[in-house]
């Protein structure tokens, strides 16, 4: 999820906690539980601070490390622990507890989005993205908005929460069986089918889909319920050739190559230099794939410059690339 909704959570889940006796009995110990709901519930993404290094390394492993299960558990304690060494007289279980809980939340709602986590690390490396969950979804960060009013409002924590979370428990179940209706109509279309990549957008009612079959990729949209293919291309593996093994030393493209599932590529050749770009093919918005790597590599397979990230016009790549020959 975004910044914006993990905090507002983080908020919501601390009047939750006022159901808790201990906390709700001691003014001191909420108010820690408080800082501890909140920083837990950001708490898991300041691997953000890998994107003042540069796109290659933050794309790596933004949603990686830090969502792990070792990495849950450390955030909750080092959060906790910290609060504790200014409030030593509060409840040390009680605030460990509560902030745990934000960061186990945190991870758990990132598991629904197209974007995904490795939160089964280490016993697995692979992306979970469960795709039925925008990044920013209007309606759960509504609910909690609402919910957070009401209790400012004096209205009774018990109901004013457990009605706030019965209906976001609701809304996953729904969006869940949403996603399942268009991954059994893709099928139906597409009997071939190895891997269907789906991302949901700000419209309740509209979808982006990646299809990827044995022989093709597929792209298109689901509106009301109706799918329909906007683009098609041949699934072809990158070729083994020297090339391509200079291109995947590059950190921008390993990058790439490890975090995207779907993707085609293309070799342009110009009079100094060959381009190699991986286009993901998850993202398609306005007719444009802003998700890319290109990587420049001269005749004596020597990599110039290259880039990887969210880029929505050819001029503005250009200029990226054109900085990182620069600095090289």
């Amino acid at each position: 999820m975004d910044t914006a909704t993990h905090i507002v959570m983080g908020v919501s889940l601390a009047g939750l906690a006022t159901l808790d006796p201990v906390v709700q009995s001691d003014p001191m110990l909420f108010n820690a539980v408080l800082v501890g709901t909140i920083v837990g519930s950001h708490a898991p993404d300041f691997d953000t601070v890998f994107k003042m290094k540069d796109n290659a390394t933050y794309i790596r492993h933004h949603r990686g490390a830090s969502h792990s299960i070792p990495a849950v558990i450390l955030w909750g304690l080092l959060v906790s622990g910290g609060i504790y060494l200014f409030v030593p007289e509060v409840s040390f279980l009680h605030l460990w507890l509560w902030t745990a809980l934000a960061v186990i939340i945190h991870v758990t709602v990132d598991l629904f989005n197209a974007y995904g986590t490795q939160a089964f690390r280490p016993f697995t490396n692979k992306w979970i993205a469960k795709g039925f969950i925008n990044t920013f979804d209007p309606y759960i960060f509504t609910l909690n908005v609402v919910g957070i009013i009401a209790w400012s409002l004096g209205a009774n924590p018990a109901y004013t929460w457990i009605t706030i979370y019965t209906v976001i428990i609701l809304y996953y179940i729904k969006r869940y069986l949403d996603k399942r209706e268009i991954v059994h109509k893709i099928k139906e279309h597409f009997p071939d089918t190895v891997e269907i990549a789906t991302s949901p957008t700000l419209k309740q009612n509209y979808w982006r889909v990646a299809i990827t079959t044995k022989n093709r990729f597929y792209v298109g949209k689901v509106e009301n319920r109706h799918i329909e293919i906007v683009d098609e291309f041949e699934k072809i593996s990158l070729p083994e050739i020297p090339l391509i093994e200079t291109a995947k030393t590059d950190e921008n493209i390993a990058a790439f190559l490890n975090f995207s599932p779907v993707y085609r590529w293309e070799i342009n050749e110009f009079d100094a230099y060959t381009e190699v770009r991986l286009i993901d093919l998850r993202y398609r918005s306005n007719d444009y794939y802003p998700f890319v790597a290109v990587v420049k590599i001269n005749p004596d397979l020597e990599v110039i410059s290259s880039y990887t990230g969210w880029i929505f016009s050819e001029h503005k790549l250009q200029r990226k690339l054109y900085a990182s020959d620069t600095l090289a």
